[in-house]
């Protein structure tokens, strides 16, 4: 099976099953106040923010957004894809230094440079705010790809969006034996965020969740697996536009532009790996 792309290519699952369910139902002005625009769409005891990772734009967005929402005392917790499950800070005070926020949620810098995250993260530390990681353990993947029952967690068209962005996102260069299994992790993975937010619910707070777009849509990721009871509110963070063919209005309760990022071929370093030693 061919190896991930290291980052920012990590993204790319997430990036391009938005692009099969992207859309928006309302899209924020780009010079519009991150605060505003993050108590706009609350109350709410969840709110999404769907990144794409390699964006610094969307960095600063989520550091703004655990301000506004920690000043004002409405963060119940921060909860990150970019650390496994049972990871938190929880343990740690305010003062705790940054090599100590990074024991305690088992931070992977070759995965998620903690110059982008970092500033985030500390910044709900700082507000005595638990940071949760909310990632699928490594040591669960193996079983996550035999688990025949995540086949039936999402509808048939969504389960079939998720296994095409399974494909693309590792440029079409997986065998097709592959699909199903790395499809039931990525259902998985939602699914561990989704009983991350539902652990760290607080009446009249709102938990905040960082993670790629793909995880955010509504039809896909995270918000199929949270219960009805629990009041959700997605954004997709968006560098450039989307292409008019590839939206589908409601996939998010928000799209929030960024100016777009330099093109770059991310499967350039897959295709060099498996193309034939001569």
């Amino acid at each position: 099976m061919p190896r991930r792309l290291p980052f920012p290519p990590a993204w790319l699952p997430s990036l391009l099953a938005v692009a099969l369910l992207a859309g928006c139902s309302a899209v924020g002005q780009a010079d519009a106040p991150v605060a505003g625009r993050a108590l706009a769409l609350l109350p709410a005891d969840a709110l999404l923010l769907g990144e794409q990772h390699d964006a610094p734009e969307h960095h600063a967005i989520e550091r703004e957004t655990v301000e506004a929402l920690s000043a004002r005392g409405r963060l119940a917790a921060l909860a990150i894809e970019m650390a496994e499950e049972g990871s938190s800070t929880a343990h740690l005070d305010r003062a705790a230094t940054e090599a100590q926020v990074q024991s305690a949620l088992g931070w992977d810098e070759k995965a998620w440079p903690w110059s982008a995250y970092g500033p985030a993260v500390m910044a709900a530390v700082r507000a005595g705010v638990p940071v949760l990681g909310a990632n699928l353990p490594r040591a669960r993947m193996k079983d996550a790809m035999a688990d025949v029952s995540l086949d039936v967690q999402l509808g048939a068209e969504a389960h079939k969006a998720q296994r095409e962005a399974v494909r693309s996102g590792h440029c079409n260069l997986l065998p097709e034996s592959q699909i199903g299994p790395m499809t039931r992790v990525q259902i998985a993975r939602d699914r561990a965020m989704a009983q991350t937010i539902v652990k760290a619910r607080v009446r009249g707070k709102t938990v905040l969740l960082l993670s790629g777009a793909g995880h955010t849509a509504k039809a896909l990721g995270v918000p199929q697996h949270l219960p009805s009871d629990l009041s959700v509110k997605t954004v997709q963070l968006q560098a450039g536009a989307t292409p008019e063919l590839l939206r589908e209005p409601g996939a998010f309760d928000a799209v929030w532009q960024t100016p777009a990022l330099p093109e770059k071929d991310y499967c350039a370093a897959l295709r060099a790996q498996s193309a034939p030693r001569s």
